[in-house]
C-alpha cells in the first residue's frame, strides 16, 4: 500500500465527472487499499479517487454510524440520491465542512438528512444502504467529487466569497497544487498535539 498525495482545488481532476469503472481488477484493489492509507495519513473520513489524482468513480470512508453500515468501507460506481436539504443558513457550529482537498478550511453548509448509496465493492458484491446524519453528509460530500465539484462549490454566497478568498490567498485555484499525508503538517491540526 502506498500513500498517495492528495490535490488541491485547482487541479482539473477535481473539477471534472470521474470516468465509470469499468473492470474491477488489481490495479482497482491496489487504488482502493493506496486511499484507505493515504485517507487514514491524513486523518481523513473520506476520500474520492479524484483527490489522488485518480478520474475513477471510487470514494472510501472511515467514519462511524447508526446506520447498521461498517465504519470502514468503499463503493466503486456508486449513485446517491439524497433528501433535499433544510432551507435557511447553515450553522457554522453545527454544519460546517472540510476537505481534504481544500486543506486546513472550513465552512458551513446545509446537506440532506439522509442519503441512499448504492454501488459495489472490490469483490463485485452490491451496496445499497442509506446513511443518516453526519455518515450521509459524508456520503454526499464524496460523491461530490466523482461529478466534479467541492463542497465550497455549494456553499452559500456569504461563503462562498470566503472560499474564493482563502484559496486565492493560498495560491491555489490552478494545477500543480497538492500535499503528502504523513509527510507536510497536517493542514486540521491532527499532528499539532503531538
Amino acid at each position: 500500500m502506498t500513500i498517495r498525495p492528495i490535490v488541491i482545488s485547482g487541479d482539473p481532476v477535481l473539477h471534472t465527472r470521474a470516468r465509470p469503472v469499468e473492470m474491477i481488477d488489481d490495479e482497482i484493489r491496489t487504488l482502493v487499499q493506496d486511499m484507505y492509507e493515504t485517507q487514514d495519513a491524513a486523518h481523513g473520513v473520506g476520500l474520492a479517487a479524484p483527490q489522488v489524482g485518480v478520474g475513477l468513480r471510487i470514494y472510501t470512508w472511515q467514519m462511524d454510524n447508526e446506520d447498521g453500515v461498517r465504519a470502514r468501507g468503499h463503493v466503486i460506481n456508486p449513485f446517491v440520491r439524497a433528501t433535499k436539504a433544510p432551507v435557511g443558513e447553515p450553522s457554522r457550529d453545527d454544519e460546517s465542512e472540510g476537505c481534504l482537498s481544500v486543506p486546513g478550511y472550513s465552512f458551513p453548509l446545509r446537506r440532506g438528512e439522509s442519503a441512499h448509496v448504492t454501488g459495489y465493492d472490490v469483490d463485485g458484491n452490491e451496496l445499497d444502504f442509506t446513511a443518516t446524519g453526519w455518515f450521509a453528509r459524508c456520503m454526499q460530500h464524496e460523491y461530490d467529487h466523482l461529478n466534479g465539484f467541492l463542497y465550497v462549490d455549494r456553499l452559500g454566497e456569504r461563503w462562498q466569497k470566503k472560499a474564493r478568498k482563502a484559496v486565492k490567498a493560498e495560491g491555489w485555484g490552478v494545477p500543480g497544487h497538492s500535499w503528502m499525508p504523513g509527510e507536510d503538517r497536517d493542514p486540521f491540526g491532527h499532528d499539532d498535539d503531538e
